[in-house]
Protein backbone atom coordinates (compact mmCIF):
# COMPACT_ATOMS: atom_id res chain seq x y z
CA UNK A 1 0.00 0.00 0.00
CA UNK A 2 1.09 3.58 -0.61
CA UNK A 3 1.09 5.36 2.74
CA UNK A 4 1.72 9.04 3.47
CA UNK A 5 3.04 10.22 6.82
CA UNK A 6 2.50 13.89 7.54
CA UNK A 7 5.32 14.82 9.88
CA UNK A 8 9.01 13.93 10.15
CA UNK A 9 9.59 13.80 13.91
CA UNK A 10 10.53 10.72 15.91
CA UNK A 11 6.98 9.33 15.85
CA UNK A 12 6.69 9.71 12.09
CA UNK A 13 10.15 8.22 11.59
CA UNK A 14 9.35 5.21 13.77
CA UNK A 15 6.09 4.51 11.92
CA UNK A 16 7.72 5.06 8.52
CA UNK A 17 10.59 2.66 9.22
CA UNK A 18 8.20 -0.08 10.31
CA UNK A 19 5.90 0.38 7.33
CA UNK A 20 8.87 0.19 4.95
CA UNK A 21 10.03 -2.96 6.71
CA UNK A 22 6.55 -4.37 6.01
CA UNK A 23 7.04 -3.53 2.30
CA UNK A 24 4.63 -0.61 2.13
CA UNK A 25 5.58 2.34 -0.07
CA UNK A 26 6.01 5.34 2.20
CA UNK A 27 6.34 9.06 1.56
CA UNK A 28 6.90 11.40 4.47
CA UNK A 29 5.60 14.94 4.25
CA UNK A 30 7.28 18.11 5.45
CA UNK A 31 6.62 21.82 4.99
CA UNK A 32 9.79 22.53 3.02
CA UNK A 33 11.80 19.64 1.56
CA UNK A 34 15.04 21.55 0.89
CA UNK A 35 15.07 23.05 4.39
CA UNK A 36 14.44 19.65 5.96
CA UNK A 37 17.25 18.01 4.03
CA UNK A 38 19.64 20.88 4.75
CA UNK A 39 19.02 20.93 8.50
CA UNK A 40 21.82 19.66 10.72
CA UNK A 41 19.89 20.06 13.97
CA UNK A 42 19.24 17.07 16.23
CA UNK A 43 15.75 16.80 17.71
CA UNK A 44 14.88 17.34 21.38
CA UNK A 45 15.67 13.69 22.12
CA UNK A 46 19.13 13.80 20.56
CA UNK A 47 18.15 11.88 17.44
CA UNK A 48 20.23 12.58 14.31
CA UNK A 49 19.18 15.21 11.75
CA UNK A 50 16.54 14.02 9.32
CA UNK A 51 18.91 13.89 6.34
CA UNK A 52 21.23 11.50 8.17
CA UNK A 53 18.32 9.30 9.21
CA UNK A 54 16.92 9.28 5.67
CA UNK A 55 20.22 7.99 4.26
CA UNK A 56 19.89 4.94 6.50
CA UNK A 57 16.23 4.54 5.58
CA UNK A 58 16.72 4.87 1.83
CA UNK A 59 13.46 3.10 0.90
CA UNK A 60 11.50 6.11 2.12
CA UNK A 61 10.51 9.09 0.02
CA UNK A 62 10.28 12.70 1.17
CA UNK A 63 7.93 15.28 -0.26
CA UNK A 64 5.92 18.31 0.72
CA UNK A 65 2.73 17.91 2.72
CA UNK A 66 0.82 18.23 -0.56
CA UNK A 67 2.95 15.72 -2.45
CA UNK A 68 2.81 13.12 0.28
CA UNK A 69 -0.96 13.43 0.78
CA UNK A 70 -1.50 13.03 -2.95
CA UNK A 71 0.81 9.99 -2.96
CA UNK A 72 -0.82 8.11 -0.11
CA UNK A 73 -3.75 5.76 -0.41
CA UNK A 74 -3.84 6.04 3.37
CA UNK A 75 -2.55 9.04 5.35
CA UNK A 76 -1.10 9.13 8.87
CA UNK A 77 -1.01 12.36 10.85
CA UNK A 78 2.18 12.31 12.93
CA UNK A 79 2.57 16.07 13.39
CA UNK A 80 2.69 18.07 16.58
CA UNK A 81 -0.97 18.15 17.65
CA UNK A 82 -1.05 21.92 17.97
CA UNK A 83 -0.08 22.23 14.30
CA UNK A 84 -1.93 19.23 12.88
CA UNK A 85 -4.89 20.99 11.30
CA UNK A 86 -2.65 23.61 9.68
CA UNK A 87 -0.35 20.93 8.27
CA UNK A 88 -3.27 18.93 6.90
CA UNK A 89 -4.79 22.01 5.30
CA UNK A 90 -1.43 22.57 3.58
CA UNK A 91 -1.60 18.94 2.45
CA UNK A 92 -4.77 19.88 0.58
CA UNK A 93 -8.36 18.84 1.18
CA UNK A 94 -8.63 17.42 -2.33
CA UNK A 95 -5.75 15.06 -1.57
CA UNK A 96 -7.56 13.69 1.48
CA UNK A 97 -11.04 13.22 0.04
CA UNK A 98 -12.25 9.63 0.31
CA UNK A 99 -9.13 8.48 2.17
CA UNK A 100 -8.58 7.03 5.60
CA UNK A 101 -6.58 9.38 7.83
CA UNK A 102 -5.03 7.82 10.92
CA UNK A 103 -4.58 10.46 13.59
CA UNK A 104 -1.93 9.52 16.17
CA UNK A 105 -1.23 13.08 17.37
CA UNK A 106 -2.10 14.68 20.70
CA UNK A 107 -3.00 18.36 21.32
CA UNK A 108 -0.27 19.08 23.86
CA UNK A 109 0.39 22.54 25.27
CA UNK A 110 4.03 23.09 26.25
CA UNK A 111 3.64 26.82 26.99
CA UNK A 112 3.99 26.29 30.74
CA UNK A 113 6.82 23.81 30.53
CA UNK A 114 6.85 20.13 31.41
CA UNK A 115 4.76 18.14 31.77
CA UNK A 116 2.49 19.63 29.10
CA UNK A 117 -1.27 19.94 29.45
CA UNK A 118 -3.91 19.61 26.74
CA UNK A 119 -4.59 22.64 24.57
CA UNK A 120 -7.54 24.76 25.59
CA UNK A 121 -10.58 23.96 23.46
CA UNK A 122 -9.20 20.53 22.56
CA UNK A 123 -9.93 18.78 25.83
CA UNK A 124 -12.80 17.28 27.81
CA UNK A 125 -15.71 18.05 25.47
CA UNK A 126 -13.84 18.21 22.16
CA UNK A 127 -10.73 16.63 20.66
CA UNK A 128 -8.10 17.12 18.01
CA UNK A 129 -9.44 14.15 16.06
CA UNK A 130 -12.91 15.70 16.01
CA UNK A 131 -11.47 18.98 14.77
CA UNK A 132 -9.68 17.13 11.98
CA UNK A 133 -12.88 15.27 11.07
CA UNK A 134 -14.85 18.53 11.09
CA UNK A 135 -12.26 20.24 8.87
CA UNK A 136 -12.13 17.31 6.44
CA UNK A 137 -15.69 15.91 6.36
CA UNK A 138 -15.00 13.76 3.28
CA UNK A 139 -12.07 12.01 4.96
CA UNK A 140 -12.46 8.98 7.25
CA UNK A 141 -10.56 9.92 10.42
CA UNK A 142 -9.50 7.08 12.72
CA UNK A 143 -7.84 7.76 16.07
CA UNK A 144 -5.43 5.17 17.45
CA UNK A 145 -1.90 4.63 18.85
CA UNK A 146 -1.89 8.01 20.59
CA UNK A 147 -1.75 6.66 24.15
CA UNK A 148 1.76 5.20 24.13
CA UNK A 149 5.44 5.67 23.25
CA UNK A 150 6.20 5.33 19.54
CA UNK A 151 8.41 2.28 20.10
CA UNK A 152 5.38 0.35 21.34
CA UNK A 153 3.18 1.61 18.51
CA UNK A 154 5.07 -0.55 16.02
CA UNK A 155 6.27 -3.30 18.38
CA UNK A 156 3.77 -3.98 21.18
CA UNK A 157 5.70 -7.10 22.27
CA UNK A 158 8.41 -4.89 23.74
CA UNK A 159 6.47 -4.97 27.03
CA UNK A 160 4.17 -7.52 28.62
CA UNK A 161 4.44 -9.87 25.62
CA UNK A 162 2.17 -7.44 23.80
CA UNK A 163 -0.73 -7.96 26.19
CA UNK A 164 -1.77 -4.34 26.76
CA UNK A 165 -4.34 -1.95 25.35
CA UNK A 166 -4.59 0.13 22.21
CA UNK A 167 -7.76 2.13 21.66
CA UNK A 168 -9.34 2.89 18.30
CA UNK A 169 -12.28 5.10 17.38
CA UNK A 170 -13.81 6.68 14.29
CA UNK A 171 -17.09 7.22 12.51
CA UNK A 172 -16.54 4.75 9.66
CA UNK A 173 -16.53 1.02 10.45
CA UNK A 174 -14.73 0.01 7.24
CA UNK A 175 -12.02 2.59 7.86
CA UNK A 176 -11.43 1.20 11.34
CA UNK A 177 -11.22 -2.32 9.92
CA UNK A 178 -8.56 -1.24 7.41
CA UNK A 179 -6.55 0.45 10.17
CA UNK A 180 -6.83 -2.65 12.38
CA UNK A 181 -5.21 -4.65 9.56
CA UNK A 182 -2.16 -2.39 9.75
CA UNK A 183 -2.15 -2.63 13.54
CA UNK A 184 -2.14 -6.42 13.19
CA UNK A 185 0.91 -6.10 10.91
CA UNK A 186 2.61 -4.09 13.66
CA UNK A 187 1.97 -7.00 16.05
CA UNK A 188 -1.21 -5.87 17.78
CA UNK A 189 -3.58 -8.72 18.58
CA UNK A 190 -7.30 -8.14 18.02
CA UNK A 191 -8.01 -8.81 21.70
CA UNK A 192 -5.82 -5.83 22.63
CA UNK A 193 -7.42 -3.39 20.16
CA UNK A 194 -10.44 -1.85 21.87
CA UNK A 195 -12.98 -0.07 19.67
CA UNK A 196 -14.53 2.68 21.79
CA UNK A 197 -16.96 3.93 19.17
CA UNK A 198 -17.19 7.04 17.04
CA UNK A 199 -14.65 9.84 16.75
CA UNK A 200 -15.83 11.46 20.00
CA UNK A 201 -13.95 8.63 21.71
CA UNK A 202 -10.80 10.62 20.98
CA UNK A 203 -11.79 12.96 23.81
CA UNK A 204 -11.05 10.09 26.16
CA UNK A 205 -7.90 8.74 24.53
CA UNK A 206 -6.31 12.17 24.17
CA UNK A 207 -7.10 12.72 27.86
CA UNK A 208 -4.94 9.71 28.71
CA UNK A 209 -1.86 11.83 27.97
CA UNK A 210 -1.69 13.75 31.28
CA UNK A 211 -1.48 10.52 33.31
CA UNK A 212 0.77 8.88 30.71
CA UNK A 213 3.21 11.79 30.91
CA UNK A 214 3.26 11.68 34.72
CA UNK A 215 3.94 7.94 34.74
CA UNK A 216 6.64 8.37 32.09
CA UNK A 217 8.30 10.96 34.29
CA UNK A 218 8.32 8.59 37.26
CA UNK A 219 9.60 5.65 35.20
CA UNK A 220 12.11 7.81 33.31
CA UNK A 221 10.99 6.44 29.97
CA UNK A 222 8.12 5.41 27.76
CA UNK A 223 8.47 1.62 27.60
CA UNK A 224 5.19 0.88 29.40
CA UNK A 225 1.51 0.79 28.64
CA UNK A 226 -1.87 0.33 30.30
CA UNK A 227 -3.94 -2.85 30.40
CA UNK A 228 -7.66 -3.50 30.88
CA UNK A 229 -8.36 -6.06 33.62
CA UNK A 230 -11.83 -7.42 34.36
Amino acid sequence: MKIAIIGTGIVGRTIASKLAELNHEVMMGTRNVSDKLASTVKDNYGNPPFNEWLKVNSKLKLGTFTESAAFGELVINATNGGNSVTALILAGKKNLVGKVLVDIANPLDFSNGMPPSLLSGLNNTYSLAEEIQKTFPETMVVKTLNTMWCGLMVNPKLVGKGDHINFICGNDAEAKTSVKEILNQFGWQDKNIMDIGDITGARATESVLPIWLRVSGVLKGGAFNFKIVQ
